[in-house]
């Protein structure tokens, strides 16, 4: 379909592929509506801030998220969701490049060192 856009978000370890289809702006995450899928408001409004920003409209989202926590999937899908406008309107790319939703953002999770109890928790240490 033409009017069908598909893109790939990730934070963290969470991965979210992104469906930009024609419709009246539902978001669905999963099987669910966005609000019934993220509990708090913050994260909601995270999703949103491409739409909002860029005020399109006219296009529902079917979003696929699976891996993380709520933060890092609500930021996967906000990746997503910037990467399927600017393939829907490539017009768009400069103001979501320079609001950062663009960018992957590249923290992870430092691996576990051995002879350390964490990624940098050292052991406690007592003089005797």
């Amino acid at each position: 379909m033409a009017n069908e856009f598909n893109a790939v978000g990730r934070r963290k370890s969470a991965v979210a592929r992104v469906r930009l289809v024609p419709g009246d702006g539902k978001i669905v995450i999963n099987g669910r509506d966005i609000d019934n899928y993220f509990g708090y408001e913050t994260l909601k409004m995270t999703v949103r801030q491409p739409i909002v920003l860029t005020k399109v409209s006219g296009y529902d989202i079917m979003v696929n998220v699976n891996g993380g926590g709520f933060t890092g999937q609500a930021g996967a899908i906000r990746h997503g969701i910037s990467r399927a406008l600017c393939k829907a309107n490539p017009d768009l790319r400069g103001d979501l490049k320079k609001a950062g939703f663009l960018t992957r953002d590249p923290r992870m999770k430092e691996r576990k060192k051995y002879g350390l109890k964490a990624a940098r928790r050292a052991p406690q240490f007592s003089k005797r």
